[in-house]
């Protein structure tokens, strides 16, 4: 499958600094092998389309951030997750990527933004919101994640992607409500758009029960009358033909 949303994986080149003419040239520091196979992995991606080495080269890379640093780490992990759901997307294993970034994630709540929003745009875009219904969900429900910048865009993309046509109205309600990243006009126009919905679910709805009752009018019970009807037709045609068959007298 050829994904039609891209981040380009940005290398990370120059994290141990720039050198002087004057030092010498030697290899990379041990602590810089994750940042490394980044920029070999999105290589493979972006330049040889080689997607399974590019994942395979990802996994390699993933277990040795223990030593960077903590920012450095968080950036190169997300980085590494971001080439790897592109590699997977590649190669038609979307619905693989959940699974694969928790792995590294443990928890919903820990995902980098970045991560989570590609993880939305892709299984929506594959019809199937649902799969990313409850680790979006559990994501916005923490407080530590509520103070970041991205959130109020997550929030937007959760309700347009997943929650609203999923039909989930009641959990949007709730999310444009108790949620301080909405300005007031934005939660209006979504209110507005949640009590669209919610009509048209309600049509929906007797619809069907219409639908139902002529099927329960046609079902079983009424068949003893529908057959009394049958041989009376029967009969009258019977009857019908008998006179026919009577001689005419002068």
């Amino acid at each position: 499958m050829k994904s039609d949303f891209s981040t380009p994986a940005a290398p990370l080149r120059g994290l141990g600094g720039p050198l002087r003419s004057s030092e010498p040239v030697r290899a990379a520091p041990a602590p810089l092998a994750a940042v490394v196979l980044l920029e070999e992995a999105a290589d493979l991606l972006v330049v040889h389309l080689d997607f399974g080495a590019a994942l395979q080269t990802c996994e390699r890379a993933l277990p040795s951030l223990a030593n960077l640093d903590a920012g450095t780490s968080l950036e190169v992990k997300c980085s590494l997750c971001i080439v790897g759901i592109q590699a997977l997307a590649e190669m038609n294993r979307w619905r693989e990527v959940l699974s694969w970034v928790l792995q590294y994630y443990q928890v919903p709540e820990k995902l980098p933004p970045k991560v989570l929003e590609l993880c939305v745009l892709l299984y929506s875009k594959m019809q199937e919101p649902g799969a990313v219904l409850e680790v979006v969900s559990a994501w916005l429900q923490d407080p530590d994640n509520q103070d970041l910048p991205e959130y109020r865009a997550l929030a937007e993309l959760h309700l347009q992607r997943v929650l609203l046509p999923l039909g989930c109205l009641s959990e949007a309600e709730e999310l444009v409500v108790g949620s301080a990243g909405f300005s007031e006009e934005q939660r209006l126009d979504v209110l507005q758009a949640i009590s669209k919905a919610r009509q048209r679910q309600k049509h929906q709805c007797l619809g069907s029960e219409e639908a139902q009752k002529l099927n329960q009018e046609a079902s079983p019970s009424s068949l003893p009358f529908l057959c009394k009807l049958s041989q009376l037709f029967h009969r009258i045609q019977e009857a019908i033909f008998s006179l026919y068959r009577l001689p005419i007298h002068d």
